[in-house]
C-alpha cells in the first residue's frame, strides 16, 4: 500500500511503522524493530541488521534502497513501498 502523494517523511514513517502521532525518529525505530536510534540508523539496520554504521547510507540513500527505488528523495521513496 503506497503513501499519499504530498505527504511527509513522518507521516511515511508512521505509516510503514502502523503507528500514528509518533516523531520520525520514533516511527523509524518501530518501523525497524529497533529501539533508541536515530531516524538513519534505524532504517540502516532495517535494510542490513549486521550493518556497520561506518558502512550507513544517507537519509536519501537509505529510503531508495528499502523502496527499491533510486534518486528519489527519502519521502518520494518511502511513498512506493
Amino acid at each position: 500500500m503506497a503513501g499519499k502523494a504530498g505527504s511527509t517523511l513522518t507521516a511515511e514513517l508512521n505509516r510503514l511503522a502502523s503507528t500514528t502521532g509518533k516523531a520520525a525518529q520514533g516511527a523509524a525505530n518501530v518501523y525497524a524493530g529497533t529501539s533508541g536510534l536515530g531516524i538513519n540508523a534505524a532504517l540502516n539496520k532495517k535494510a542490513d541488521a549486521n550493518r556497520q554504521p561506518s558502512a550507513y547510507k544517507g537519509l536519501n540513500a537509505i529510503c531508495n534502497e528499502l523502496a527499491g527505488t533510486s534518486g528519489k528523495s527519502a519521502s518520494d521513496a518511502l511513498r512506493t513501498i
